[in-house]
């Protein structure tokens, strides 16, 4: 269920942020939490489009810190329950305190820039004066070179790399009257450095008006890539953080069958730290490193996901092959660091394709994705797990006493999983490329004839 709750509520709290601001996002939040912490997505979202729009030249770094907090949570309030609590109703008191205080007061630090920049209409005289220079040029150049260029005023923006087929619902409609007032600019023999700019901007950088979400996403098939993405590589990684306790109990009986059962308890709240840190380093990871390779190298943040894709692989053989119970740690640690990868760098790619100002909408109808694809891979370990248990005569539990047996089908199957998410990474790689180089093609070829205008 908690799951559930999580990522099911991802669309009603992008819509919520999206039309009104981050801070709405955070108080209903907040309000909920007070209850029960079942709508988490809503502060959770804010603070991704918040950070995304604050530093939109570092949207990586900045959605990772969030992310990565998310993250290290459990091991911070698990750790704090540990040293300083000892019973469950100061830990419930503890959870119920912090989670209404941490966003009720970073509400009021939680702002955004604004999205558009309002341009003022130039005066009449201004644009005659633009008409008599362009007849004048056309009477001392020739009829050609003072064709005004149609195509290169038609759209101030350069394409982005997702798709060329976006329609003029696909953008935000302030966009008109920056287009008017660009349109009423006089001309001059130099590139315009705002064409200029946009023709540098790293691969990365999509129109400043795009805003693609809801159901204009379907038609898209980067959308379905995505979504497919991150269903597979998130039910790979869920399998493994919901059912590593069984993992580490299945090792220890097969090791030791009088192995006590709080020795065995201990083992598994140490795996669910290592599982907590290590997505917290993954998160980190991916996401400054995403910005690293944007602006130094020039690559796709692709690459951070194949990155996840190689850690997962390594993740499963682990699993298939570690007979040792003290080397758990290496399947925790390992699935960890992929899943933190893989959502450190997520919204970054989500904002990237679709724009922005949809964020918050388009990241909850993301982390749909789990909530299918996490099930049923729990559903298909569990019926393999079942079949080699067997029912403990003093209370009844399912017990399994055949070590790595008990699990390894499921591992095998999300072996050939992670190596299906490997393909898909290369291929989003060589989509991503391709559709960036057409652009700046595009866009040079653009520059290039308005400059002759």
């Amino acid at each position: 269920m908690g799951n559930l709750g999580m990522y099911a509520t991802g669309i009603p709290a992008g819509m919520l942020i999206d039309a009104r601001s981050p801070r709405w996002g955070v108080a209903v939040g907040t309000v909920f939490f007070a209850g029960g912490y079942y709508p988490i997505a809503k502060a959770f979202t804010a603070a991704i489009k918040a950070a995304a729009l604050n530093f939109p030249d570092h949207r990586g770094t900045s959605t990772a810190f969030p992310l990565a907090a998310f993250g290290l949570s459990a091991f911070v309030f698990a750790t704090i329950a540990l040293a300083l609590l000892h019973d469950e109703s100061h830990f419930l008191l503890l959870l119920a305190t912090g989670t209404v205080v941490l966003p009720a007061v970073s509400f009021f630090f939680l702002d955004t820039p604004p999205t558009h920049t309002s341009y003022e209409q130039l005066p009449q005289h201004q644009r005659l004066h633009r008409t008599q220079l362009r007849d004048e040029r056309t009477e001392t150049n020739g009829p050609n070179t003072g064709t005004p260029n149609k195509q290169s005023s038609s759209n101030t923006f350069p394409q982005d790399s997702t798709s060329e087929s976006y329609s003029d619902s696909d953008v935000a409609p302030e966009g008109d009257s920056e287009q008017s007032s660009l349109l009423s600019t006089p001309p001059s023999d130099t590139p315009n450095p705002e064409n200029r700019k946009s023709i540098d901007a790293p691969a990365d950088t999509p129109p400043p008006d795009l805003d693609i979400r809801g159901w204009k996403l379907l038609p898209h098939k980067e959308f379905w890539l995505l979504f497919g993405l991150l269903a597979l590589m998130c039910g790979i990684g869920l399998m493994t953080i919901n059912n590593i306790g069984n993992m580490a109990q299945a090792l220890w009986l097969s090791y030791d069958l009088k192995t006590p059962d709080s020795f065995i308890a201990k083992r598994q709240v140490l795996h669910v730290s290592v599982l907590s840190v290590m997505s917290f380093s993954g998160r980190l990871t991916s996401g400054i490193g995403s910005d690293v390779l944007i602006k130094r190298f020039s690559m796709s943040r692709f690459w951070c996901l194949l990155a996840a894709s190689i850690v997962f692989i390594l993740a499963q053989i682990s699993a298939l092959t570690i007979t040792k119970p003290s080397l758990l740690v290496l399947v925790s640690g390992l699935s960890g660091f992929a899943y933190g990868m893989l959502f450190g760098v997520y919204p970054s790619l989500v904002a990237h394709t679709f724009g922005v100002h949809g964020l918050s909408q388009n990241w909850g109808t993301m982390t749909l994705a789990p909530v299918i694809s996490g099930n049923i891979f729990n559903l298909i370990y569990g019926r393999i797990y079942d079949t080699h248990s067997v029912v403990d005569g003093e209370n009844g539990d399912r017990k399994c006493l055949e070590g790595k047996t008990c699990y390894q089908g499921a591992f095998w199957m999300t072996l050939v999983a992670s190596l299906g998410a490997l393909l898909l990474c290369l291929y989003s790689i060589w989509h991503d490329n391709a559709a960036s180089r057409k652009r700046m093609h595009k866009n040079r070829r653009k520059s290039h004839t308005s400059t002759i205008d």
